[in-house]
């Protein structure tokens, strides 16, 4: 719970003390007077004050940029809320950056963020909540001097999955990432050479060239087992070795795990407090289910499983990095986590940008892999962060894209698998889900589902309001679907009056189709029911023709086409296409 002191010295300030008082949950109200105390108790302060006087009384309270409460600074008029220290937080929670945000939209003011990282939008370090080491100064300078253009927006997101896959490549810079993770060390020459800035993404110890800063991902696993009684220095002792021989840092350890008979051993519980990680127990029967190298009889007949270590440290899965070594008391042994994949599955809205919402656009740019058809990839690829790999294919091979996006996914990569419009709507998001449930191991990898405005609702709103009323969908392509199944949906349309959207309704190779289903319609309702073809929505050469049933040219419809035919009830009001809703409005109360 993060709670937020509100210091005030005036009747004006009370008041937008108040207002912030009824919005968050978490706050506590000091006069001036007590802003050292409110320093002590608190984790952020806004205080409604000038800059100047805010930063004479908490001088003497400064202690440093990883203890400090953010400070945000209000005007007597509630203009601006000016964030004046502790901009990325103790916790990297977004300390006053943020802050100045949540009380301006609060209070109606003007945040004021001077954070070079935040105002530049370019991101920083010591907000990946991650442990960073080396040369942050020079790297930081490096991003706000454009030599990591956009590479580090990709790497906190990566991080949640595993590492960005690279190598990411930028003007004068590498970060350093693979699909295997983690890196192995890179070799280290000697020259004078200048060289450029680097970012790495490793468990591994290294000693990179400056400058440089190496990123600690959470990718360990320790398993640990002990006699009853044993001493949390011995624990410690026995880690730090084994991780120390085979290379790996103790800051990518994520946890400590063992049995649940040892959840209450005190130098267990102690060694992973004093390493800042928690402590994972699992029961014994799981642990027995876990293949290990080095199983025992004895520890079987203690507690129920014939390895307490090397299964606690493999039983989320991975790999074994250091088999179990022992001390006197302690066993222990290191497991890589596997990354965690995530597929994504997007749909880009019907062409312009301006109709991909922010959600899908933030999904394209933080994946790893970007699998899609050619023309859809053709849309999007500027928002393509360096070192994206793109997996496209033309029209036709639905199958393979989703194949391929499942597997990468269940390989723990960021995987992002692109279709216009909405991807659960005739696109991809079907055969992509079937297939992670029929043959891959889902449960390996998160999905994530992005809606998108589909070619329906596209077309809809150049045509007026055709789907006021209930309405459906119908696609006329008989590749995969029997033309007899299709045109029994037509017919029970028909039957219950409902404004019909086709899509995919002509192409070279199928022209019939779409004539068919129109005389089908035609036998239930009347050939002056309002009628639409929109051709290349929201794109290059969009056109939108309103007409009838009856005057519908077919000849003028493509696969790039949605039709859309009216119910009984649709009209065409002052040139727009209506489907009312039906309402019998009721007078409003005076």
């Amino acid at each position: 719970m993060t709670v937020v002191g509100l210091v005030t010295a005036t009747k004006a300030g009370r008041a937008a003390a108040a207002l912030l008082e009824r919005a968050w949950p978490h706050t506590r109200s000091y006069p001036v007077g007590d802003l050292a105390r409110a320093w002590r108790e608190c984790d952020r302060i806004v205080c409604f004050l000038a800059t100047g006087a805010t930063v004479r009384l908490i001088a003497p309270l400064l202690g440093g940029k990883h203890h400090d409460p953010g400070v945000v600074c209000v005007d007597e008029a509630r203009r601006f809320a000016v964030a004046l220290i502790g901009g990325h937080g103790v916790d990297h929670s977004g300390g006053s950056n943020r802050l100045a945000h949540e009380v301006a939209d609060v209070l109606g003011a003007t945040p004021v963020v001077t954070t070079a990282t935040d105002a530049t939008g370019t991101g920083a370090l010591d907000t990946l909540g991650l442990p960073v080491e080396g040369d942050v100064a020079a790297v930081t300078r490096a991003m706000l001097d454009g030599l990591l253009d956009g590479l580090l927006d990709g790497l906190l997101d990566g991080l949640s999955e595993g590492p960005p896959d690279g190598p990411l490549d930028g003007e004068g810079v590498t970060l350093t990432a693979d699909a295997t993770w983690p890196l192995p060390p890179l070799p280290v020459t000697v020259s004078d050479t200048p060289r450029p800035p680097c970012v790495l993404v490793t468990d591994r110890l290294v000693d990179p060239p400056r400058p440089a800063v190496v990123v600690r991902p959470p990718s360990l696993v320790v398993g640990v087992g002990a006699s009853r009684g044993v001493a949390a220095g011995e624990v410690l002792a026995l880690i730090h070795d084994a991780l120390a021989e085979a290379g790996l840092s103790p800051r990518s350890v994520a946890r400590l795990a063992t049995a649940d008979v040892k959840a209450d051993e005190a130098g267990i519980v102690e060694a992973a407090r004093t390493l800042g990680v928690p402590l994972v127990t699992h029961p014994a029967e799981r642990l027995a289910r876990v293949e290990v190298p080095h199983p025992s009889e004895v520890v079987r007949r203690a507690v129920g499983t014939p390895s307490v270590a090397e299964a606690a440290a493999l039983a989320d899965g991975g790999e074994l990095v250091v088999p179990k070594r022992r001390s006197a008391m302690a066993t222990a042994a290191v497991a890589r986590l596997r990354p965690r994949g995530r597929l994504a599955i997007v749909g880009l809205g019907p062409g312009a940008r301006d109709l991909m919402t922010p959600r899908a656009v933030a999904e394209v740019r933080r994946c790893g892999y970007l699998v899609g058809l050619d023309q859809y990839v053709d849309q999007i690829r500027d928002l393509l962060r360096p070192g994206t790999h793109v997996v496209e294919s033309g029209l036709g091979a639905e199958e393979e894209r989703a194949r391929t996006a499942v597997r990468l996914a269940s390989e723990g990569h960021a995987v992002a698998l692109v279709g216009s419009g909405d991807a659960g709507v005739y696109a991809m998001a079907a055969p992509a889900l079937e297939l992670a449930g029929a043959e891959f191991a889902d449960d390996t990898f998160d999905v994530v589902g992005v809606p998108g405005v589909t070619a329906m609702l596209a077309a809809g709103a150049l045509l007026g309001a055709p789907l006021g009323h209930d309405h459906c969908a119908i696609s006329l392509s008989d590749l995969h679907t029997p033309w007899e199944a299709i045109e029994r949906r037509v017919r029970a349309a028909a039957d219950a009056d409902l404004v019909v959207a086709f899509y995919n309704p002509r192409s070279r190779g199928r022209d019939r189709q779409l004539p068919r289903a129109l005389e089908i319609l035609a036998e239930r309702r009347g050939p002056d029911t309002p009628a639409g073809v929109v051709t290349d929505a929201s794109r290059p050469g969009e056109s939108v023709a309103l007409t009838t049933l009856g005057g519908l040219d077919v000849s003028t419809v493509t696969m790039r086409s949605l039709v859309i035919v009216g119910a009984t009830s649709s009209r065409i009001v002052a040139g727009r296409f209506v489907t009312p809703r039906g309402y019998a409005w009721q007078p409003s109360p005076t």
